[in-house]
């Protein structure tokens, strides 16, 4: 179903109350003849530029042009504030990543020049709300807290329904859905206070949307049904059309066929109405649920191809993963498994291409950064060499000066070989600890080995020996009931020790890691703390089929994941835990996840922890010569991400 509705909020950030009803385009309109002030008749531009935002996107366009032309024609410097965030929005709602974040950082460059608070609240929250958007989560975030504290900072009220929705957008494609109730609620609470209908309407979406996510379907139900009264009230074509959607998609989770027929009904006929393509693909997939309901396959079948095709033509993703998971139900309702599970495949294609598209936009903002970051070492250097020529000539003023510049740079010449002699000592010392470690991994992994060998081979088979004779014997003897009561509880009893110390000989060194492979090995060590009742354990792989690691490299993996799922059992007393390994074959990159729900615990702290659990971690993570980060805090979960570079 469609998650969330993100939506970039820049327009009203910019502008108080831009997309209310009761500011009518045609009254904007009629304004404009009669203004003679440039920088005004330059917002009122864009204000009618932003009633057209969610309606028609070449009209908006249109007076975002019309605005920008004349603060170039007559030299009007004051709106370009204005004037980017218009262009930044239209960039975002059509997918330009590039256009969308030139936009957003030309004003984060204004704000940094007035030194202006305010203006850079504003665009870190247009920032977050574009990282958002193309899936750099992380930058995303970053920005949306640091926009929440300046708006504190500068008790900017009336900005608060929409920063803080920006932020529960973040944190929902973090998948904290918690956090994401929390501000969506927030939201809520300040678009009531400043009546911003917008925010009411986009945080009641988010907060319904995490608690369908979290299989809370009634409350999800609840929630959309205020987005669509107020969305009805104010006449938003756009947040009528994604409650309806959404509504229809968990009543058809409830198998409610009234319920879903009423509210494909309302949604007829607007796709015809509704600007943008991608989202009428969304209505195909909502309007092919009640013929699944109704057993009609052949119109549903029909709905889901024109929804495909029209989402295809319009590059819309989201809409097409939608489209692919319905058909994948209709199948499966049908029985006809191997046709279902080729769509449920084409979804899971999907999600993967998103993901690689994520991080390829973070790996394009890597490289502006190196390309800019190059740029300054060049234009540093230029001046560098300039100011060498400058000393060349001041050297011919005079001897003395001379002889003191020669002494100085010979000074300063023994101190960077100083430094540069330190820095091979510190190499080094590194490579002895790192050969250190791994010859103590080695062993320690050596003698597990040995010493689960000789429990399986000898202790094993003892046990198992003394087992045999003891149920020869027992046909051989007569014996009281006491006596044979007695017997069988030291045959249970010899049971338990076998099944003990095949236990402890298994976790000494897992023989199905030897056997199958690291991939296996996690996924029944998983499943065997999950069976184990001790901690919902679940665990997810991505490409790991087609890499083949060393023993020694997977082995230690293999330990630094028991060692993290410990710590949720132990410490943190969590209540889930997930473990991920996807394998990056083009970066050739293995990425290590352990999450859980635990008590959290500081970050910070725990770098100075001296506990022997973290130290193991950490010198097994630097043997690998990988990275390891930490986001946790007290009270909000763990999530340890390992980065080891293949």
């Amino acid at each position: 179903m469609k998650k969330t509705l993100l939506i970039i909020g820049m327009g009203m950030v910019c502008f108080s109350g831009l997309s209310q009803p009761e500011i009518k385009k045609d009254s904007l309109l009629k304004l404009l003849p009669a203004v003679k002030d440039d920088s005004t008749k330059i917002i009122l531009l864009l204000k009618v530029s932003a009633v057209y935002a969610t309606r028609n996107f070449d009209s908006a366009f249109l007076y975002m042009n019309k605005a920008k032309d004349l603060a170039k024609e007559k030299k009007v410097n004051t709106c370009d504030f204005y004037i980017n965030t218009a262009f930044a929005e239209y960039y975002y709602y059509h997918n330009d990543y590039k256009n969308a974040i030139t936009y957003a950082l030309q004003n984060l460059a204004i704000a940094e020049k007035n030194n202006d608070d305010r203006l850079r609240a504003k665009t870190y929250n247009n920032l977050a709300a574009v990282y958002n958007h193309f899936g750099n989560y992380r930058q995303a975030i970053d920005y949306a807290l640091k926009c929440l504290a300046l708006s504190e900072k500068t008790k900017d009220s009336a900005s608060f329904p929409i920063r803080n929705l920006t932020a529960s957008n973040t944190y929902y494609n973090l998948k904290q859905y918690q956090k994401t109730i929390l501000y969506s609620g927030k939201a809520i609470e300040y678009g009531e206070q400043f009546n911003n209908t917008y925010a009411v309407m986009m945080g009641l979406n988010n907060m319904a949307t995490a608690y369908t996510d979290l299989h809370k379907i009634d409350s999800g139900i609840y929630l959309y049904k205020k987005q669509l009264d107020i969305a009805q009230k104010e006449e938003d074509l756009v947040s009528a059309t994604y409650a309806l959607i959404n509504l229809s998609f968990n009543y058809f989770r409830n198998n409610n066929l009234p319920e879903v027929e009423k509210y494909l009904g309302i949604l007829d006929k607007m796709d015809e109405q509704m600007p943008d393509k991608k989202t009428v693909a969304e209505i195909y997939a909502a309007k092919s649920l009640g013929h699944i309901l109704r057993k009609e396959y052949q119109p549903a079948k029909a709905l889901l191809d024109s929804g495909i095709t029209l989402a295809i033509k319009e590059e819309a993703q989201d809409a097409l993963a939608n489209l692919y998971n319905t058909y994948s139900k209709l199948y499966f309702i049908q029985g006809r498994i191997k046709e279902a599970e080729d769509y449920a495949y084409k979804y899971d294609s999907l999600q993967s291409a998103a993901n690689l598209k994520e991080l390829n936009f973070y790996i394009s903002d890597m490289e502006v950064k190196y390309e800019t970051e190059k740029k300054e070492a060049q234009i540093k250097l230029q001046q560098q060499q300039l100011q060498q020529k400058i000393i060349q000539n001041y050297l011919l003023i005079g001897g003395a000066i001379a002889l003191l510049l020669i002494t100085l740079l010979g000074y300063r010449n023994y101190r960077n070989r100083q430094k540069l002699q330190q820095v091979r000592i510190d190499e080094l010392e590194k490579e002895k600890q790192l050969t250190a470690t791994e010859a103590v991994l080695k062993g320690e992994e050596q003698e597990r080995t040995r010493l689960a060998k000789d429990l399986h081979d000898g202790l094993g088979g003892m046990l198992s020996g003394i087992k045999y004779a003891l149920s020869n014997m027992k046909g051989n003897l007569i014996m009281t009931p006491d006596n044979a009561q007695a017997f069988e509880r030291s045959m249970d009893m010899l049971d338990s020790s076998i099944k003990e110390m095949r236990r402890v000989a298994h976790n000494m060194m897992p023989e199905v890691l030897v056997r199958y492979g690291l991939d296996t090995a996690l996924k029944e060590f998983c499943s065997e703390i999950d069976h184990s009742g001790v901690i919902r354990t679940s665990y997810q792989s991505i490409g790991m089929d087609k890499v083949a690691l060393e023993q020694t490299v997977a082995v230690t993996i293999y330990r630094i994941v028991q060692e993290l799922v410990n710590n949720a059992i132990k410490h943190a007393r969590a209540k889930t835990a997930l473990v991920q390994m996807h394998h990056f074959g083009q970066e050739k990159l293995l990425a290590v996840t352990v999450e859980d729900d635990g008590k959290g615990l500081d970050a910070a702290a725990l770098e100075q922890s001296k506990g022997i659990g973290w130290s193991n971690i950490r010198n097994r993570v630097e043997f690998l010569k990988g990275k390891i980060d930490i986001n946790s805090a007290p009270g909000k979960g763990t999530s340890v991400l390992i980065e080891i570079n293949m």
